[in-house]
């Protein structure tokens, strides 16, 4: 890319000092050098006296060589026009081709490889957006996924220790049941045996009491029938 325009600028420098080299050449007007005197004809003046000038003559030191220019600035006279011209176009020419065959195309290719470079770039971040937005998707759909399953989990084991405690529960009820039907028939039987010995003790207390009070026991059998109506009458 700066070579090319080195060469550009080198191309346009070079046309700018041919341009000049026409300009320069032109500044000796045709009119200027017909106006010189002849070198013989100056040489035979400086052999003969010399002469007053002639009215309308040229003054000495005044002339083309005397360091007087006449005619104006060289490039704007119309006797280099045409030179001028061919040169420009020459350069112009120049500069146009490398333009339209060296910078331009680089220049093109640089836009083309940016703007391919810039849609890969695009292209490339459609995807990753595609991507993070199925990664997205993936995502909601694994958390939603595991919310059912811990929520099935938790369920389950909430009707597994439902079940537990219930079977605890009626095991516990049954254990029980079956101790305090147990202790119930113990108890019965502890009354029953209890109420036994009472009634025999009741007896043997009556009979000591009658034989102190009367002096003489009482009949077994009229105790104890006396000892039984006292307990059913107490019982009811």
């Amino acid at each position: 890319m700066n070579k090319t325009w080195k060469l550009a600028a080198a191309a346009a420098l070079w046309g700018t000092a041919v341009l000049a080299v026409p300009a320069t050449a032109g500044s000796l007007d045709p009119s200027s050098v017909s106006a010189r005197p002849a070198p013989m004809v100056v040489a035979q003046a400086g052999a003969a006296a010399p002469a007053a000038h002639a009215p309308g003559a040229p003054e000495a030191g005044h002339g083309p060589e005397g360091g007087e220019s006449h005619g104006g600035f060289p490039p704007f006279k119309p006797a280099n026009y045409a030179s001028q011209l061919i040169w420009l176009i020459v350069s112009f020419g120049a500069l146009y081709f490398l333009m339209s065959r060296v910078t331009l195309p680089r220049i093109g290719r640089i836009l083309e490889e940016r703007h391919d470079r810039i849609a890969k770039d695009l292209e490339e971040a459609r995807l990753r957006q595609a991507e993070s937005e199925a990664a997205h998707v993936a995502y909601e759909k694994a958390l939603t996924e595991a919310r059912g399953k811990a929520n099935a989990i938790a369920g389950e084991a909430r009707n597994r220790l439902t079940a537990e405690t219930d079977a605890n529960r009626k095991a516990l009820e049954a254990s029980l049941n079956t101790k305090l039907a147990d202790a119930e028939s113990r108890i019965a039987a502890t009354k029953t045996s209890a109420l036994s010995h009472v009634r025999g003790i009741a007896v043997d207390t009556t009979n000591a009491i009658v034989t102190t009070l009367v002096g003489a026991g009482a009949p077994q059998q009229d105790v104890e029938a006396a000892v039984d109506a006292a307990l059913a009458a107490k019982s009811n």
